[in-house]
């Protein structure tokens, strides 16, 4: 393998590159389901009811089954499962959230949007997951609740925050919006906390045909709670028991993700698969002293690659190469939540979360999707080795 890898390192990449492929094909996604998705659009469409309805309950009951949860509660978006969460479990101003700044607006933003205080604390640099010494160590008495994310679709160290929570009487949302199907140590991602919340946009592994979101829970009251929130704060119609929003799953999303639900397991295990061939191919071409690859979950933990993201040497620099060379990337994240303009407010400076800031400088997602061919995935490794190579 690593002779013919490093052939291709050769004059021919003076040549014209092969033409650009993308970084996430939905395209060819929806070419292997579009007899299925197509009946299920044509059954909501003739039933013409496009809120909430059988079709969602459905929906909501295949995933809680396949999730492992007790209580499955659709929503508009994944971002606002987050928020939905927080209200349910009484969050107001002046309390405190610890969350990991090396994630996505939303899951800082969801917190900010309560009136309550993100806090934000460093990352462990091999996964890139929330440090639960870190947690402990931002404990004050104001702090109600902890919020972590399955970055990328691996699991957070849910052992250590769901006994501290224990330990300091605080609530656990869940930010499983990349992690749909991880696993931990036997259970599943969404269901170790008060909360679990994942999303549905389209980029997810379990993607719709635009916004939506989901939230898990094993209290029956919290349940109740979630469905009057999505509906104004609503059981019965105009009469409003509590202050909620809007925020709803179309029966057209749930027709199309009850679809997709279906090959949810076989597209988890071609990712695998594409992530195992990536390692073989960096393996090969022995470039450790500049990339690292993700390590391999081991036997408690399944990864579910939503995104398969090295750390890099020179990663700008490597990233507009593979750019001339029509290989498509990614940046998740670029700039951590603490340093953001919108979470200036909080008064974080540079320097104070290292292992996040040190990510954030040097991560670079790769494509990883389950079309993905064998020798697009060469086409990347081998772009990053010819770089590397120029370099020395």
């Amino acid at each position: 393998m690593y002779a013919q890898l490093n052939a291709a390192l050769s004059p021919n990449l003076h040549q014209a590159a092969p033409p650009r492929f993308d970084y996430l094909d939905l395209k060819a996604q929806y070419a292997t389901i579009r007899e299925e998705v197509t009946e299920a659009i044509a059954r909501v469409m003739e039933t013409q009811h496009f809120i909430l309805g059988a079709e969602v309950e459905k929906f909501e009951q295949e995933i809680a089954a396949h999730i492992g949860a007790r209580h499955a509660v659709s929503c508009a978006s994944g971002s606002d499962a987050l928020v939905l969460a927080l209200l349910a479990a009484g969050v107001v101003p002046g309390d405190e959230i610890i969350t990991t700044p090396f994630t996505f607006i939303a899951t800082g933003g969801s917190i900010a949007r309560t009136g309550a205080t993100p806090v934000f604390v460093d990352v462990e640099p091999e996964t890139f997951n929330i440090s639960p010494a870190a947690i402990e160590a931002a404990i004050t008495p104001r702090t109600r609740g902890i919020m972590p994310v399955h970055l990328f679709g691996l699991a957070a160290e849910m052992d250590s925050i769901v006994s501290l929570a224990k330990q300091y009487s605080l609530f656990v949302v869940e930010d499983a919006a990349q992690a749909i199907g991880a696993r931990y140590r036997g259970e599943n991602a969404g269901v170790m906390g008060t909360f679990g919340c994942f999303s549905f946009f389209p980029s997810k592994n379990l993607g719709g045909a635009g916004d939506g979101g989901l939230l898990t829970t094993e209290d029956a009251a919290l349940a109740e709670k979630l469905r009057m929130l999505r509906v104004h704060g609503s059981k019965k119609k105009y009469h409003h028991e509590i202050l909620g929003t809007n925020s709803r799953l179309d029966a057209l999303q749930a027709a199309i993700l009850r679809v997709k639900l279906r090959h949810l397991d076989r597209w988890t295990q071609q990712r695998q698969i594409r992530a195992d061939h990536y390692r073989s191919l960096f393996e090969a071409m022995d470039l450790s002293h500049s990339v690292r690859v993700p390590a391999a979950a081991g036997s408690d933990l399944v990864h579910v690659y939503n995104q398969f993201t090295i750390r890099c040497t020179e990663r700008d620099a490597l990233r507009e190469h593979l750019r001339s060379l029509g290989i498509p990337t990614e940046i998740y994240y670029p700039l951590p939540l603490h340093l953001q303009p919108a979470f200036s407010y909080l008064g974080y400076r540079a320097g104070q979360l290292p292992a996040a800031e040190a990510a954030s400088e040097e991560v670079l997602s790769l494509p990883v999707y389950p079309e993905l061919s064998d020798s697009q995935q060469e086409r990347v490794v081998q772009g990053i080795a010819s770089f590397y190579k120029q370099r020395g």
